[in-house]
């Protein structure tokens, strides 16, 4: 519990408020049931906790459950993880997004074998080292598989230090004050745990909106509460608005139901992954001088070329707007090059390109 002299004043970095204690209790009795997490009294894997925390990277617990049992079945240790190609991997994450991640957790598997000799680097600076491996990730390697104290701070954890000191300054420019105070909370014992108990705290009673204050086990300590307006934190700045993008996605099909499609560049946007052929993307500026036409001009092969709808989506910095356009093909008819026919039962396509397929196979006739 955090002390009334805590709650009136900024805590110094060396100080440690004694919240540790009920929130360690609170989470021996409460602690969710993850797959990847170690059950009590068990060391817990650090394969697995590396597995979940990348997959986990701005993408919901419950999107993450299917993925994570997926990968764990196709390959159950880091070196099997290691030695698969990166094409199976890529296809295992389709749909996930944020492909980077994918490629990052290909080579960072491959360097922990190499460099590691395939163990997991106990140290947090060896731990950041790795590819794809940023602060919070190292931490919550180093705390929750070896038990070494490291301050872990995600979305969760930010919300909930933010509360108990009702910090003012806004978001993103008040992370390094509330990693400064989760540092002077973060206990030297059962360190893993209590990183563990903090995300929980965030995720089940103190969330972004009606958090459960009268259940928290530490709000005593609570400023926020203590004002009666927990909601107000943490503070965010206004946010700019998104740009819009447009284009158009063509859907060629095959008298065999073959698709056309063709692989992104390793590097950029889905990179690496199997996609429909588009035009580029026009930024917002262009988006009101766009023409069909002209997106029929860039198809990738000449057809009767059909409008299908359109599909949306919305990228971590712009929001997408493709028009689809579709052609029945000859099943002789060569891919252009660069591109393939494939069935489509067999690729894993990235979400955006899973919307264009509805929209193609909605279309009449």
């Amino acid at each position: 519990m955090i002390d009334a002299e805590t709650a009136k004043s900024p805590a110094a970095p060396n100080e440690r408020p004694s919240h540790a204690d009920e929130l360690l209790s609170w989470y021996d009795r409460h602690r969710r049931k993850l797959p990847w997490r170690a059950l009590p009294g068990k060391r817990a894997d650090p394969y697995a906790v590396w597995l979940s925390e990348i997959m986990l990277q701005q993408t919901t617990v419950a999107a993450v459950k299917p993925y994570y049992e997926t990968f764990l079945a196709l390959w159950p240790t880091v070196g099997d993880l290691a030695t698969a190609p990166i094409e199976d991997v890529m296809k295992a994450w389709a749909g996930l997004g944020y492909y980077s991640r994918a490629r990052n957790l290909h080579l960072c598997a491959r360097t922990v074998v190499e460099r590691f000799g395939g163990r997991f680097p106990h140290d947090y600076e060896n731990l950041l080292s790795l590819p794809g491996v940023g602060a919070y990730t190292a931490a919550a390697i180093a705390s929750i598989a070896f038990e070494t104290r490291a301050v872990v701070v995600d979305g969760n954890v930010e919300r909930v230090v933010a509360r108990l000191f009702a910090i003012e300054t806004e978001m993103p420019a008040a992370r390094p004050e509330i990693r400064r105070l989760a540092d002077t909370l973060t206990p030297e014992a059962r360190p893993g745990d209590y990183a563990q108990a903090m995300m929980d705290l965030g995720a089940t009673i103190c969330t972004p909106r009606k958090p459960a204050c009268a259940l928290c086990p530490v709000n005593a300590g609570c400023r926020a509460f203590a004002a009666g307006e927990p909601e107000r934190y943490p503070r965010k700045a206004a946010k700019a608005a998104r740009p819009s993008r447009r284009g158009a996605a063509f859907v060629a099909m095959r008298d065999d139901g073959a698709v056309l499609v063709e692989q992104r560049p390793p590097k950029g946007l889905l990179g690496g992954m199997v996609g429909l052929p588009t035009t580029d993307w026009s930024t917002k500026a262009a988006c009101s001088a766009y023409r069909p036409e002209q997106a029929i001009a860039a198809a990738p092969l000449d057809a009767d070329w059909r409008p299908s709808g359109f599909a949306e989506h919305v990228f971590t910095h712009f929001a997408l707007r493709l028009d689809v356009y579709v052609a029945k093909i000859g099943a002789s008819r060569p891919a252009p090059a660069g591109m393939r026919w494939a069935d489509l039962t067999a690729e894993a396509f990235p979400t955006v390109f899973r919307k264009v397929l509805e929209a193609a196979h909605e279309a009449p006739g």
